[in-house]
């Protein structure tokens, strides 16, 4: 049977896929790819391209399919947590200082909580609760005290 231009051109690409993949050197592929273009008949296409393979060549199954490594450029960003503000862990120090400091402590973790929770509120930061937490026990330690202060005047001005 004579061969059509479409016969010679798939000749050419089996050709072209067998040197691509390494099974023809490049002036055996060279050769081939001359007489497939002279070739006549289809049985001499044939002849050309019978020790190659003519299609997709079956790959092995593998027990568990293995995906091909996604390149970082399309990996999602990993999550990071924002931070956690700084003046919020300082009031909560302040805080918790009040009971060794005598409540010393207690002017500093009311002043730095106010200021950590506008700027969680700005910055969309982590520490409310320990600014919230360093605002309550600096309170507490004011409110202590002054009631110390108050009962100590009233005593000294009873007992007069």
């Amino acid at each position: 049977m004579l061969a059509a231009h479409a016969d010679r051109e798939r000749a050419v690409d089996v050709l072209r896929a067998g040197f691509a993949e390494g099974r023809l050197p490049q002036g055996e592929y060279e050769k081939r790819v001359e007489r497939a273009y002279q070739a006549r008949t289809v049985g001499e296409l044939s002849v050309l391209v019978a020790d190659l393979p003519q299609g997709p060549v079956p790959q092995q199954q593998m027990a568990v399919p293995v995906a091909p490594p996604v390149p970082r450029t399309f990996m999602p960003a990993p999550y990071l947590p924002p931070p956690t503000n700084g003046k919020a862990i300082g009031a909560m120090s302040c805080g918790v200082a009040t009971f060794f400091s005598m409540g010393l402590s207690g002017i500093p973790a009311v002043i730095l909580g106010h200021m950590a929770r506008k700027e969680i509120r700005e910055r969309g930061e982590q520490g409310d609760g320990m600014a919230v937490a360093g605002i309550v026990l600096g309170w507490l330690s004011i409110a202590g005290w002054a009631l110390f202060i108050l009962l100590m005047v009233v005593a000294s001005t009873s007992g007069a």
